[in-house]
């Protein structure tokens, strides 16, 4: 079939956005939007800016890495939203924008005559999204939250580490992550059934919240047994053998759980008499045995180098790969053929790394013109003029009253 050409036209073309939000999981939602088309301007508070622009070392031109993580597709914008006159510039923008994005506590925005029912009287077509730690409303809406303390709250902790180990938080902040994402779907479904009733609406999603939907089954075991899951490090609480294995020279994740996969996996180690051991021979028997088949699995994997042995396992469709650094990673060859590290360039600092999509579509190419962070209020001037029609001495007054 002949695949249609792609288009330089992306899905949120024309969509506006207001992003108040600082730190991770509010930014991250804005980058996902600014990646598929939509206009994001980044409000910052003048001579500060997000938060994450100084959190470090390391830093790379003046910016903690960070914030080039999450802040691709944008423009800066400087308000001080604690004046009247900054507070009034920021309804003016938000009266203008189809979206609004904000991840401050519950009570703050109405507090600066920001918040949702202020707008949407003024804008009922406007999209106002909020990020929390703990929700919109209940009684710790007030409470804030970093990734880590709701990694612990919402029990993500209690099942990651190693078997009878300390708790250990995900290698990044997953939960501000993933918020963004909940964030951007939901904004996203807002749209489309704005596009039907013509009418904006109030959309809101936490990282307490984003967690506790992210236990799965970890959660159904609990509420189906009552019994608390635990710590399985790389394991599997219902598979065996499933997890890394120390080779000879690193580190290789092997997934033979079931049946087809054993066998085959112990012939590759030549030992074709755990397949029949009676410890061993159901899937059942081998998580309720673990121990003892690990202790016959590790030695016997150690001998072998790491390459040698993904060959024989790849070679009969045995599940495995290495546990690759990041070195490894940006240097994989599937990672690069799929894009997955991009390079954008600012006219200021030269040219800084990113990560690719990790959706494609085949209507248009989703990383065509994506543009470097900005620098701190780079584009103050031009919003004003474009958003507001300011000229430029509203401008000057708004800078000499430090607004702006």
């Amino acid at each position: 079939m002949t695949q249609a050409p792609k288009t330089n036209h992306k899905p949120l073309s024309g969509i506006r956005v207001v992003d108040f939000s600082r730190f991770f999981a509010g930014p991250y939602c804005a980058q996902l939007l600014g990646d598929l088309g939509a206009e994001v301007i980044k409000v910052e508070r003048p001579g500060e800016g997000d938060p994450l622009r100084v959190q470090g070392p390391p830093f790379h031109h003046n910016n903690g890495i960070t914030f080039y993580a999450t802040n691709r597709n944008k423009r800066s914008i400087t308000l001080d939203l604690q004046s009247h006159q900054g507070q009034e510039t920021a309804r003016s923008l938000c009266l203008k924008a189809d979206v609004v994005l904000e991840n401050f506590r519950p009570d703050v925005m109405p507090r600066l005559k920001l918040g949702y029912d202020d707008l949407s009287a003024a804008n009922p077509r406007l999209v106002y999204a909020s990020i929390s730690g703990f929700g919109a409303d209940g009684p710790d809406m007030s409470l804030g939250a970093f990734d880590l303390t709701i990694q612990a709250v919402g029990g993500y902790m209690s099942i990651t580490g190693e078997r009878g180990g300390a708790p250990v938080k995900l290698g990044t902040s997953g939960f501000d992550v993933l918020s963004g994402m909940n964030c951007q779907a939901a904004i996203l479904a807002a749209l489309l059934q704005r596009s039907v009733t013509g009418r904006g609406q109030k959309v809101e999603t936490s990282l307490l919240e984003t967690e506790v939907a992210f236990l799965v089954n970890a959660a159904m075991e609990y509420l189906l047994t009552g019994v608390e899951p635990q710590k399985w490090g790389s394991e599997h609480a219902q598979q065996v053998p499933y997890k890394a294995f120390q080779t000879a020279d690193g580190w290789l994740i092997i997934g033979a759980g079931f049946s087809n996969l054993y066998i085959k996996f112990c012939k590759v180690l030549g030992r074709e008499d755990l397949i029949t051991d009676p410890r061993f021979a159901e899937l059942s028997d081998r998580v309720t045995n673990r121990q003892a088949l690990y202790e016959i699995l590790d030695a016997e994997v150690a001998r072998h180098e790491t390459a040698g042995l993904i060959a024989k396992l790849e070679a009969v469709k045995v599940p495995c790969a290495p546990v690759n650094n990041m070195e490894q990673v940006f240097g994989h060859r599937q990672v690069k053929h799929r894009g997955m590290l991009q390079t954008l360039h600012h006219a200021s600092y030269g040219d800084v790394p990113s990560l690719g999509p990790a959706a494609k579509y085949s209507a248009f190419d989703v990383a065509q013109g994506w543009s470097a962070p900005p620098l701190l209020g780079e584009d103050t001037d031009d919003i004003l003029r474009e958003w507001l029609a300011l000229s430029e001495a509203e401008i000057a007054r708004l800078r000499a009253a430090k607004v702006i």
